[in-house]
């Protein structure tokens, strides 16, 4: 770059701050004026100057801040290899994708084979499991963390079973230790789905690091943002090297966009029933995407990282303080954590008693009058869900907990966003709302 480019560079750069201050501006929250969200973005003046740096490159495709993102995110939850992809749902196909792989030999999954999961969660964790022609097993939830219990991924078991596919909830870790455990006893694969849990902790370890391979997500409403993004992590080098492929178009070459021939064999090599020395750069070992994410977003990524420590600790405050208001609600189901564990919270859930003759629908209207943001447990009992009607799964047991939480549990947002005065009245509102006979 030449003398007067870096220069104007600088120049922009150095505005930002002055721009970040007049565009958005802090302001007084006005209760029932202004919305209580339950997710969005924090981000300040130096993610907007990391974005605008890497937009002035002009490289429109994964690149430097792509590579510093990688390695970095890799560091921060434990994993050896990371690879960024366009979203938290494409890191959820990319993870049981790559498990399809014929290099995996006998582990491979093949149609028909079945894949444990929670009947209580987002759509994104049970969709590649149809995809692919696999058979889901759905296992019941507890009421309070809203996890598949080890029980009942036994119970789920059959010869059959060749994976499981997990959600840790709203960033309540599963059993993740004793699930890894029975996943390692039976041979088969474990993988993690953390797209709500990045920073969540069990027993001293993150999550991400108990199975094979794990998700995550950076869309707005989760614990940092690339925008649209996600990632996958495992320490498996040979899973690592067909994230990458099934993320590139399925090819063999391992060279980033814009670099060749670092293998140095680029037109010396066979492959398939390819002419030899067919260029290296388009011979494809798999069926694959182009999941990749664009460096702009990396570079928001890389700054938000930089913050993630305290976004985790005020989720993790607005947590416990909505927990301790809330404690003397009668007809309230509040969350808990997972024995062990320390979450790194996404939401919080809250369970109504049948018995307190309050109905959520009622009690979500009241608090939407309110502008106060509420959602419910995701897909509820995914079985019952018009787009999994008719489809090929299995129950395992019953779905009692799981009828409860599509009925009667709802969450509330403890993002950084939020401020105390807004907890407070979402709090006085709850209560309002639970006693108020109107709603009764």
């Amino acid at each position: 770059m030449d003398s007067d480019a870096a220069l104007l560079r600088d120049r922009i750069l150095g505005m930002i701050p002055d721009y970040h201050a007049e565009a958005f501006p802090k302001r007084d929250f006005v209760p029932g004026k202004d919305a209580v969200p339950v997710s969005g973005k924090v981000f300040d003046a130096e993610d907007i100057r990391y974005l605008v740096d890497a937009s002035l490159d002009f490289w429109l495709t994964s690149g430097r801040f792509a590579d510093e993102f990688e390695d970095e995110f890799a560091q921060r939850v434990g994993a050896k290899y990371a690879y960024l992809v366009n979203s938290g749902s494409s890191a959820n196909l990319l993870a049981l994708a790559v498990l399809t792989s014929d290099t995996l030999g006998g582990r491979a999954l093949k149609p028909g084979d079945e894949v444990i999961t929670a009947a209580a969660g987002f759509p994104t964790t049970v969709n590649p499991i149809y995809q692919y022609g696999l058979i889901p097993v759905y296992a019941d939830v507890e009421i309070g963390t809203y996890n598949a219990a080890p029980e009942s991924i036994c119970a789920a078991f059959t010869e059959k079973t060749k994976a499981i596919f997990l959600a840790h909830t709203l960033g309540n870790p599963f059993d993740a230790l004793k699930t890894a455990a029975f996943a390692k006893d039976h041979g088969v694969w474990l993988i993690e789905d953390c797209c709500d849990a990045l920073g969540s902790e069990l027993m001293g370890k993150k999550t991400g690091t108990f199975g094979d391979i794990a998700a995550f997500s950076f869309y707005p409403a989760h614990h940092i943002t690339t925008g649209e993004g996600g990632a996958v992590v495992t320490d498996s080098p040979q899973l690592a090297a067909l994230i990458q492929s099934f993320r590139d178009w399925g090819r063999s070459c391992q060279c980033a966009p814009g670099h060749d021939n670092r293998c140095g064999r680029r037109f010396s090599q066979q492959f398939g029933d390819l002419p030899e020395g067919y260029d290296h750069k388009y011979v494809y070992s798999e069926i694959g995407y182009n999941l990749k994410a664009t460096d702009m977003q990396a570079a928001v990524g890389l700054s938000q990282l930089k913050k993630l420590d305290d976004f985790i600790a005020v989720r993790r405050e607005n947590f416990s303080y909505l927990s301790d208001k809330l404690s003397g609600t009668e007809g309230l189901i509040l969350p808990r954590a997972a024995h062990g564990s320390d979450p790194s919270w996404f939401g919080f859930p809250i369970g109504i008693n049948p018995e307190s003759g309050v109905i959520r629908e009622d009690l979500l209207k009241f608090l939407n009058s309110r502008k106060i943001g509420t959602r419910l447990l995701f897909g509820g009992n995914l079985t019952k869900q018009p787009a999994y009607m008719g489809k090929n799964h299995r129950i395992a047991g019953d779905l009692k907990n799981t009828d409860f939480v599509m009925k009667n549990v709802f969450w509330t947002g403890v993002y950084p966003g939020l401020t105390r005065e807004m907890l407070d009245y979402v709090i006085s509102s709850i209560d309002h709302g639970m006693y108020s006979p109107g709603l009764r």
